[in-house]
């Protein structure tokens, strides 16, 4: 807990939802280590059966040559153009997205509302996604 001032009961709901978080931590640890090894499970009887081998054999050489042909068309002089202008859209998307966030908190912030009516006339909820993300040391 970062904030110490609290009032009575939001002290408690603060530990409650902490705990709830946490639980629910742990059952996404533990979820995705049954997942994996079910998936791991599954790889081996695949990896065990001939026909299955030899075809994602032959599907890994087809694949190949398909990436070389890929890699080929793609040092084209005008593909070469359209790659690096795709690269500039995707960083301006994530610059726009990220203002776009720090904005729409700042109109929560200001407004205390959740909603947003857009040009049209739309009403549009302003929402999160929130997830937990361990902190590089």
């Amino acid at each position: 807990m970062t904030n110490t001032k609290t009032q009575p009961n939001q002290g408690s709901d603060i530990i409650n939802v902490e705990n709830l978080i946490n639980s629910y931590n742990l059952k996404l640890d533990s979820l995705t280590r049954d997942l994996q090894e079910q998936k791991s499970m599954l790889q081996s009887i695949l990896d065990n059966d001939t026909e299955y081998s030899q075809i994602a054999q032959e599907t890994d050489k087809i694949s190949k040559t398909k990436s070389i042909a890929r890699q080929k068309a793609l040092k084209q002089s005008n593909a070469v153009s359209i790659i690096d202008k795709t690269k500039e859209i995707k960083n301006e998307l994530r610059e726009v997205k990220i203002a776009m966030s720090d904005y729409l908190t700042q109109y929560i912030t200001l407004s205390g509302s959740r909603q947003i009516e857009a040009p049209d006339g739309t009403l549009m909820d302003i929402i999160y996604s929130a997830r937990l993300i361990k902190k590089r040391t």
